[in-house]
Parts: C-alpha cells; structure tokens; sequence
C-alpha cells in the first residue's frame, strides 16, 4: 500500500489581508475626519456669536431676533428636560416589554408582539408630532394636567411643578412624546441583548430556586449590562436630536417664566427648524449654529459619561470578583 502524495499547502498572500486592513483603516479615519469637519464647521459658523457672548450664551434666557439678542439657556433647558423626561419614562417600560418578549411571553405572542413594538420604530416623526397635537395633547390637558394641578396645587414646590396653563402642550407633553418614540428602539437592544444571555446559565439559576426577576437582576442584567447601557444611549442620542415631533407639541416658547412641566417652551432642535431658513446672515444665524454645537458637545458629554459609568461598573465587578 502507497502513501498518499503530501499536500503542498496553499500559499495564501497577503496582498488581500493588507487590502482589507487598508480599507478598514481607512473606513474609521473617513469617520473621525467627518466628524471632525462636523465640528470645525460648527465652530466657524458659530464663531460671530462665541466672540459676542462666549460661555455667556449658556446662562441668557434672552431670545430676541428684533433686538438682536440671544442666549441658549432656554432652549438647553427644554431639550435637557424633555430628554430626561422620555428616559424616566421609556426605561422602565421598555425594560418591561424586553423582560415580557424573553421571559414570559408565550410563544405563539412573542413573534408578532416584537414585531408590532419593532414597527413603532417605523412611523414618521412628523406623524407622532401631528398626533400628539391633534389627539393627545387635548387627552392630557383634560386627564392629566387639570387632575394634577387640582390636587397639587396647594402643595409647596410640587404646586409650581405643575402651574401653568394645562392646555396639553409644553415641555410634559414633548417628553411624552419623546418617550414613546425612543420605546422601540431601547426595546428592541434590551430584548436582543437579553437572547444572547446563555441559557445554561438562566436554567441552572432557575435549578437553584431562583424567581424570574433574580434570574433577570443577577445572571442576565449582569451578562447584558454593556447592551442595555446602549439601547439607553441609542434612545437618548433620538430624543435629543429628535426635531418634528418636539416642534409640534412643545410650544416653540422663547422665556423660561418657571419651572413648570406644563409650561410652553423650546428646544434646540426646534429652535434650528423654526428659525433657520428665515434667519439673516449675521448674528441670528450664528447663534443658531452656536445652538447646533451645544447639541453636539452636549451628545458627545452624554455618551462620554455613559463610557465612564460602563467602564466603572466592570471595575466593581472585578473588585467583587
């Protein structure tokens, strides 16, 4: 019996490796001189009104185009309160949509139920917006607004968080709406994030005794936490820079008269849709670019903030480990 003629070994070259390093690097440096450009731009444009009224800009309520005035503390305020807002509500009930669809939802409603939360993502901002002032907005001035100014209204501090007129439109109203805009998306991660949790390790918790939210806080969460944190990004990085929705239902108010959730106001995003096309060259059109880069710095704190408190989670759980 012959041995078999050896096998050369097929030499591969590495003109196709390098290729696809090169394209890949070239990729992510296309990227950050993208972004960079962003910002020099930005800086530019803005450039008459940072040299007028510098980190000033940040604390003036004053937004008076006929005067030829501005300061973007009003429009800071009402894209920060609103942002906040749609996370306090969204979080938790997205949580509870991704906690039903992998843990407790039967199998014959998981598939069309994902699906059906999946497609909210689809609907038109400008249909939310339109919605939310034709048909929600009246549902929480009558329902929610006059209930909570008729029970709070004696009530120190919480008496001044709800005055205002309840007309159903305001910074309450565009968080709202804000919140059930970004359900889909911070549901759609969590729930990916939570299937790719092993099932070894659910089932030998389940073995153990263990209840369905201790296997969720304490194997799942855990395995997931990096993937949770950027569903919640991903959905905060869409209500800030969310823009029809918000111009519907937030007001477009330019003072800060108090700190009321009822009261009408202005975002960022709002501010730049309302007043871009009209605004002359100059000083109105600066400060309106000096608005799109505190968006910008603001986005970039947030999601610099959300990498330190990942990183410093998974420093605890070495420690503890």
């Amino acid at each position: 019996m012959t041995n078999p003629p050896p096998v050369n070994p097929v030499k591969r070259s590495p003109l196709p490796d390098r290729i696809f390093g090169w394209a890949a690097l070239a990729a992510a440096l296309l990227t950050l001189g993208l972004l960079i450009a962003i910002l020099v731009s930005l800086i530019i444009g803005a450039w008459p009104a940072i040299s007028k009224y510098g980190l000033g800009f940040l604390t003036s309520s004053v937004w008076d185009p006929v005067k030829n005035e501005y300061g973007g503390l009003v429009m800071i305020y009402g894209t920060l309160a609103t942002s906040f807002i749609a996370l306090l509500i969204a979080v938790p009930v997205s949580f509870g949509i991704a906690l039903f669809l992998t843990e407790l939802s039967p199998a014959w409603l998981k598939r069309p139920l994902g699906t059906a939360i999946e497609l909210l993502a689809a609907v038109p901002s400008i249909v939310y917006g339109m919605w939310g002032l034709l048909v929600f907005g009246p549902i929480l001035a009558t329902y929610v607004q006059q209930p909570l100014q008729a029970v709070f209204s004696d009530v120190p501090y919480l008496g001044a968080l709800f005055s205002g007129p309840p007309v159903g439109i305001g910074i309450l109203s565009a968080g709202i709406i804000l919140a059930i805009m970004i359900i889909p998306f911070i549901a759609s991660v969590m729930r990916d994030v939570f299937e790719v949790t092993p099932v070894l390790l659910k089932e030998s918790a389940y073995g153990l005794g263990a209840t369905t939210w201790e296997v969720v806080s304490k194997v799942v969460l855990p395995y997931t936490k990096a993937g949770v944190m950027g569903g919640i990004m991903l959905g905060l990085g869409r209500a800030l820079g969310e823009t029809m929705a918000v111009t519907f239902v937030i007001g477009n108010f330019n003072q800060l008269d108090s700190l009321s959730l009822f009261q009408a106001a202005n975002s960022i995003t709002s501010a730049l849709a309302n007043e871009f096309a009209e605004a002359a060259d100059g000083l109105h059109q600066a400060s309106l670019i000096y608005l799109g880069l505190v968006l910008f710095f603001i986005t970039f704190v947030v999601l610099s903030l959300s990498k330190l408190l990942l990183s410093q989670l998974q420093k605890n759980e070495g420690a503890k480990t």
